[in-house]
């Protein structure tokens, strides 16, 4: 099978960022394990549409939920066009499969009160760690970062004058985010931090280990997983929660809707339109409290 040639063009052509790689590389990985060990396929011009089906029937009595099973036949279909492509296949045979059918889900996210007293500067400690995991979550949140464009960023890519931020985000797309005012004194401290603690001119990164390399996934995931901890319940307490937390607050302020996509970097309006059901959740609830007709309903 030509995963690597597929790999390739994801890291060097798309410039998928190698978290993503990672997670196409593992599910090419499981998929070709499956094969080879049911039916002793290892070319990917055997490959048919009833061999895919079959995979989605283990994967479902695995306990993978349609949602994960969806995540890998997006992949395979990345994969096999890719080889239609090139000319290496005469036919994709994910043209026959049908996802799983999944339900909506909506995002988690943290209320503001607990934002407002997770980002209180005396949780953090007045050091280099300290102010760099307050700015972390700061950028998470009040940037609504993805967790690579957090570790992708680079000390070049802020713009303290006009209170701006460069991200580099998915498929390489680039995109500029304002910072507010308050926040410079912070990132003023933490690169005075930074150049004290490890010298000028070194790592170009942004966000630094305590050890001056770049930070890394679980890195981030471990940080944002310990401070959430402190002020909320969730059990999802992810980089990602931070990001729905941004996205969910804009909405429930009346932020404009192609604003908070801008904001995001969603290709579409669509993957965006999520974050308006809990301001109309919100809404429905005001209504329901106060409009007179609902409140004689109550009262039958």
């Amino acid at each position: 099978m030509k995963q690597g040639l597929f790999l390739q063009y994801l890291a060097y052509e798309r410039r998928f960022s190698t978290h993503t790689v990672q997670a196409y590389q593992t599910d090419l990985e499981q998929f070709a394990s499956f094969l080879d060990e049911t039916y002793g396929i290892r070319n990917d011009e055997q490959v048919g549409h009833p061999h895919i089906r079959s995979w989605v029937v283990h994967l479902l009595q695995a306990g993978r939920t349609p949602r994960t099973i969806n995540r890998k036949l997006s992949c395979l279909q990345s994969y096999f066009r890719f080889l239609q492509k090139r000319g290496h296949l005469d036919r994709n045979p994910m043209l026959k499969v049908l996802a799983p059918k999944t339900g909506k889900r909506l995002p988690v996210y943290v209320r503001e009160d607990a934002m407002d007293r997770l980002l209180r500067p005396e949780w953090f400690a007045d050091d280099f760690s300290g102010l760099r995991d307050r700015l972390a979550l700061e950028l998470l949140y009040g940037a609504g970062l993805r967790r690579a464009e957090l570790i992708g960023l680079r000390v070049g890519d802020l713009d303290l004058r006009a209170m701006r931020l460069r991200v580099l985000g998915k498929g390489n797309k680039e995109r500029l985010l304002p910072l507010l005012p308050a926040l410079r004194p912070l990132v003023e401290a933490y690169l005075a931090a930074r150049d004290g603690e490890f010298g000028e001119g070194g790592v170009p990164e942004l966000l630094l280990t305590g050890k001056g390399r770049p930070l890394y996934p679980k890195f981030v995931y471990n940080l944002v997983r310990k401070y959430l901890g402190q002020v909320t319940s969730l059990e999802k307490r992810s980089p990602h929660v931070l990001r729905h937390s941004f996205a969910t607050h804009l909405a429930e302020h009346g932020a404009d809707l192609n604003a908070i996509k801008e904001l995001l970097g969603h290709a579409s309006l669509a993957a965006t339109q999520v974050y308006t059901h809990n301001s109309v959740e919100r809404l429905k609830a005001v209504y329901e409290r106060a409009h007179p007709k609902a409140r004689r309903k109550e009262d039958r």
